[in-house]
């Protein structure tokens, strides 16, 4: 197809749920896209934080093509070895618990709603999320969400949920009620402008859960498979969650999630009691230990901790020289750039410029490269953006 014809397609067969960018993507390695033109972008926001270990990682590309010519689909009322051994591998890197694969992030969010409400016994259904925080798209985690823009239209929403302001540990006690079973949020808020959360207020969360029985739930889809420099990001506050949601990069680009549930309470979900079809399929779990297996070998942790720092300091340097820069903050490669202007003209300049950022909340920019990134690359995306900044404002 000719790029017009791409286009003319989306617009007669593709429903317009998205803003698009005039950008049509044939080919993807580390951190470079290719156009149907040929044209080549620094991606330094990859599949909105899909792409961790890089478009088509080696170690990825291998397991998918070893196993697609096995076995691709086979039910969950049967066994198979991957997901056993993926299973075991997201447990030894984060708590003692089981783990429930799904297919995305607003899934894996449901799951730990519906989780929440069984251990409530019918008692208690009051769940706790956060204002600016994103869950997803699904009505029960679209409901979580505290973004009233995402809710607008699709009332009524379920009941049970209230939103405080992000870390306010007051707020969240003053919103307990004898119904609530959890709180449930982001330790890094992605969607809702990069706050990252105070390590006081995780663990005043976590004693207030422990002591009014309630559930502690991490929301990682973001954060998780070493965004922050962590394997995931619970790790940087020293506060372990009841449930933590796992989606995003752990298939490495293909669609998987994963509820995972501490030891002790998570055999409350019974046969029966939850279930996804395509969850945990031979296929993405095969993907999903190679993204495992690159982060280990490449040694990307290491590597996002480092650039994380360069790219930060970087930023706060550019900052001191551009009043529009009003902040920067983040952990590890999860950054966002506060602006005093708009954001969406600098993101349209810098993708003109070859360089793929996100604009958020309106006035932040995301940075989230892949966990290889390279200071060479992070000059280059920090030079294109700086250009930007000056051409826009």
């Amino acid at each position: 197809m000719k790029k017009h014809e791409v286009i003319k397609n989306y617009d007669k067969y593709v429903m317009s749920t998205y803003t698009r960018t005039p950008g049509i993507f044939v080919k993807g390695k580390g951190m470079t896209l290719t156009d149907i033109d040929g044209k080549k972008y620094l991606d330094f926001f990859p599949g909105w934080g899909v792409n961790n270990v890089g478009h088509c990682h080696p170690k990825v590309m291998a397991a998918v093509r070893d196993q697609i010519g096995k076995l691709i689909h086979v039910p969950n009322s049967f066994y198979h070895p991957n997901q056993a051994k993926l299973a075991r591998e997201i447990i030894r890197h984060s708590f003692p618990g089981k783990v429930f694969f799904g297919n995305s992030g607003a899934e894996g969010c449901e799951g730990a709603i519906k989780f929440a409400r069984i251990y409530g016994a019918g008692k208690r259904h009051h769940v706790i999320t956060m204002e600016k925080s994103f869950h997803g798209r699904t009505l029960a985690a679209l409901t979580a969400t505290g973004q009233v823009a995402y809710q607008k239209g699709f009332q009524p929403l379920p009941e049970g949920f209230s939103h405080v302001p992000f870390n306010d540990f007051a707020a969240v006690k003053k919103a307990v009620t004898p119904q609530t079973v959890a709180i449930m949020l982001e330790p890094v808020q992605g969607e809702g402008g990069v706050h990252v959360a105070d390590k006081s207020y995780l663990q005043q969360l976590r004693k207030l859960c422990d002591e009014k029985g309630m559930l502690l739930i991490f929301d990682e889809v973001q954060t998780g498979m070493g965004r922050t420099g962590e394997m995931f990001a619970f790790k940087h506050f020293g506060v372990k969650p009841d449930v933590m949601v796992l989606a995003k990069a752990l298939g490495g680009g293909l669609p998987i999630s994963a509820l995972v549930v501490r030891a002790g309470i998570a055999d409350t979900f019974q046969p029966g009691m939850h279930a996804s079809t395509f969850g945990g399929s031979p296929l993405v779990t095969k993907a999903a230990l190679g993204v495992f297996s690159a982060i280990k070998t490449d040694k990307m942790l290491k590597n996002a901790k480092l650039m994380g720092q360069y790219i930060s300091g970087c930023l706060t340097e550019l900052q001191r020289s551009m009043p529009v820069i009003r902040e920067v903050r983040g952990c590890g490669l999860m950054l966002g750039i506060e602006l005093t202007v708009p954001g969406k003209p600098v993101y349209e300049e810098c993708f003109a410029k070859g360089l793929i950022i996100n604009c958020t909340q309106g006035n932040v920019l995301r940075l989230m490269p892949a966990l290889t990134v390279t200071k060479k690359q992070a000059d280059r995306a920090l030079y294109i953006l700086k250009k930007a900044l000056e051409t826009v404002t």
